[in-house]
């Protein structure tokens, strides 16, 4: 896990400003399947921000830890219950296949066009 510099987390934070929570952690707390969601998300969107329903504040950053070290994510921030967490997206060296023009359709032909003919 690669610690953050202040520059890189103050650009994560003004980029997560306006993302809604994606995973919710109720009273069951931390279990794999949550985990495994966090872990998804992670993988598709890099920067995600989860909310935490109990109100323990200790319980909250212990949740945080927990999180980046069990998946490899570096915190970027906590404020109240929602925390926010950035993992990159591991680069591969596969190229995408070109995408296909598709042929346009013709445009609708209105009544008004079918008269005139």
């Amino acid at each position: 896990m690669k610690t953050l510099q202040p520059d890189e987390r103050r650009t994560l934070r003004a980029r997560a400003h306006h993302l809604q929570p994606v995973v919710m952690i109720g009273d069951a707390g931390l279990t794999p399947a949550v985990l495994a969601e966090i872990d998804v998300n992670l993988k598709s969107h890099e920067l995600i921000k989860i909310r935490v329903l109990g109100d323990d504040r200790l319980q909250r950053r212990d949740l945080l830890t927990d999180i980046c070290s069990a998946l490899d994510a570096n915190p970027v921030q906590r404020i109240g219950k929602i925390l926010i967490i950035f993992r990159p997206a591991p680069e591969t060296d596969e190229k995408k296949p070109p995408r296909r023009n598709k042929a346009r359709k013709q445009p609708r032909r209105t009544k008004r066009s079918y008269q005139n003919t």
